[in-house]
């Protein structure tokens, strides 16, 4: 049973972490600091996704899993729990790749948003 509750925690931890690398420009937006978290954040998950690597928490909640006396699965995070949604064939290194940059894009856009929205606030002041 504390196998399978770690196993659950790290796939909760690994979700909430790529809920955080996509969208978490958006908090910037609020709390600047947070760019500090969340640059090295962004930069770590898209090397992994353009380098083929597969994230420390994948192994851990695999090994874990089996502990459980669970299946632990092949492949990374994304392509174990998300990819096989979106591309049933499962994840190709172009489909990895474009990930990546959809990550770099959205943060880009987001950041380049903020730093906009800061110089019109302060040529208004």
């Amino acid at each position: 049973m504390p196998y399978r509750l770690l196993a659950d925690l790290a796939l909760v931890l690994h979700a909430a972490f790529v809920a955080f690398v996509v969208l978490g420009a958006f908090l910037v937006w609020r709390w600047p600091r947070v760019a500090w978290i969340h640059v090295p954040a962004v930069l770590w998950g898209a090397g992994i996704e353009f380098f083929g690597g597969i994230c420390p928490l994948t192994p851990l909640e695999n090994q874990w899993r089996r502990l459980a006396g669970e299946r632990g699965y092949a492949g990374g995070f994304i392509d174990h729990y998300f990819m096989s949604c979106l591309y049933p064939d499962g994840l190709t290194r172009k489909a990895q790749v474009l990930l990546g940059a959809v990550v770099l894009a959205v943060n880009v856009g987001a950041y380049a948003w903020v730093a906009w929205r800061r110089r019109s606030s302060r040529s208004q002041a």
